[in-house]
């Protein structure tokens, strides 16, 4: 079953490539129109403003905080009943350093605010803060897909790999269109959609 959409489409595999397609294109948008360079780095509304231009076209929800409980095999995502309050948390840590910008990054995930599209809104906010703050940016073809997926998985416990793997991808190559475009045709490829899909409770 898929979920609900504009597209009218009642297959997850179909709303899956159509959601790949319209995000993909949707996401260069945002790096060729210069609207990431708007949004003010590591805030929640920068967060949705991105979720919103990405999935817009695609589900009712998008930008909006979700209001139902979800999960990602075993991994229970924070629950509604706290999301709003860990999301004010996490809005308000500090991001000046390497370390602190992944702990950010983290902890956005661990509370996964959007019903669908989360990895590939948080990824490219966590570059927008990489940029702001050290000018740099993850050179994700340099990530590999499955160690980054299990340090994910294991960074609410230990963030010591998740650090590692996007340390040694970072680039100074800030405004490079191809760099970022890496970025995005990887986006499908990390999301894991089909071995990692999320889960409404």
């Amino acid at each position: 079953m898929a979920l609900d959409n504009k597209l009218g489409l009642t297959s997850s595999v179909d709303l899956a490539r159509e959601e790949e397609r319209i995000s993909k294109k949707r996401a260069v948008e945002l790096f060729e129109q210069g609207i990431l360079d708007s949004l003010h780095a590591g805030t929640l509304s920068a967060l949705q403003a991105i979720h919103k231009y990405l999935f817009d076209d695609i589900y009712d929800f998008a930008g909006q905080i979700r209001t139902v409980n979800i999960a990602k095999r075993n991994f229970r995502f924070a629950p509604v009943i706290y999301l709003n309050a860990a999301l004010d948390n996490i809005e308000k840590m500090p991001q000046s350093t390497f370390d602190e910008i992944v702990e950010k990054y983290v902890e956005m995930n661990i509370a996964h605010p959007f019903r669908e599209g989360n990895g590939r809104s948080t990824r490219i906010w966590l570059d927008m803060i990489f940029k702001a703050e050290l000018h740099k940016v993850v050179d994700w073809s340099k990530v590999d897909k499955e160690d980054y997926l299990l340090a994910m998985e294991r960074s609410p416990v230990k963030d010591v790999e998740i650090k590692h793997i996007l340390k040694a991808a970072l680039t100074n190559d800030i405004d490079s269109r191809e760099v970022y475009m890496k970025g995005i045709d990887h986006s499908y490829y990390y999301e894991g959609y089909t071995m990692f899909k999320t889960e409404e409770l």
